[in-house]
């Protein structure tokens, strides 16, 4: 398929939507581009470099250029297909990225943490393709960007053979990575797919901890820290760690610590 077809032409980047009916089939063939095919809904089956592998809802292929592929539905598939050339992308990302971590093709199977990174940053995508400027097209090689890392950082996660344990591990990564933005339980367990008392039950059973306590003592160790080894204002050191308010804040912090910030930090300090 030509540069043209693909919708290529002018930045080197297109994001469209592809719909199979079922028992639809997209016979074999390559392209001359990178193509990352994510399944948004329904259900196939796709086959690369003669291997085939289940297509459904959060299922990426990361397609390098000249691999034979093909799809079969099974329902009614709809399927994302971002098309790029290397070129548009910056040295670094070419060589620690696309190189290092997709040197041939490769198949996610992505979890519920990254589906939803990996669908919010393919909504960025669409939005600021929608308007078709050049600087949209420069915030799509941004996200594109993104996305690659996100991708590459998916296929370090630990393998377990107990579901309940790889939530719990995969729950501990994304806390330890997220820790500074708004999180709730609710949002936490909503992104597991599971009922927020499952997830505190299978979390302290493997951490003896609530997630929520969790992220809280990360906060925490990360403000003590912080205290001790900048001049950073508590203000900035309550927002930088994830809390909405220096009440807050306060108030958590000497739950933790029995001492203020203040008075965690002169108490450091005099020691040395």
């Amino acid at each position: 398929m030509s540069r043209q077809m693909l919708g290529l032409e002018k930045y080197g980047i297109n994001l469209y939507e592809s719909r199979h009916g079922d028992g639809g089939i997209i016979e074999e063939h390559h392209h001359t581009v990178h193509q990352i095919l994510y399944a948004l809904e329904g259900e196939g089956k796709i086959r690369l470099n003669g291997k085939s592998y289940p297509f459904k809802q959060d299922y990426v292929a990361v397609i390098t250029p000249l691999t034979e592929h093909s799809i079969v539905s099974e329902t009614k598939l709809t399927v994302l297909v971002l098309a790029f050339e290397e070129s548009i992308l910056e040295t670094s990302i070419q060589d620690e990225l696309l190189h290092c971590f997709f040197p041939e093709t490769r198949f996610i199977e992505l979890n519920p943490f990254d589906s939803s990174n990996v669908r919010q940053l393919l909504r960025k995508m669409l939005y600021e393709q929608s308007y078709g400027d050049s600087i949209n097209f420069v915030a799509m090689k941004i996200f594109l960007s993104e996305l690659l890392l996100k991708l590459a950082r998916s296929q370090e996660q630990p393998e377990s053979f107990d579901a309940n344990v790889l939530r719990a591990e995969r729950l501990r990564k994304y806390i330890d990575t997220h820790y500074y933005e708004m999180i709730s339980a609710e949002a936490l367990s909503s992104k597991l797919g599971i009922s927020t008392r499952h997830m505190n039950n299978i979390y302290k059973e493997r951490y003896h901890v609530t997630p929520i306590q969790y992220l809280t003592e990360v906060r925490i160790g990360l403000a003590k820290k912080m205290l001790i080894e900048t001049d950073n204002d508590i203000a900035s050191i309550c927002f930088e760690v994830g809390f909405e308010s220096l009440s807050t804040f306060y108030r958590t912090f000497k739950n933790s610590t029995d001492v203020s910030p203040n008075k965690y930090r002169k108490a450091y300090r005099s020691e040395h």
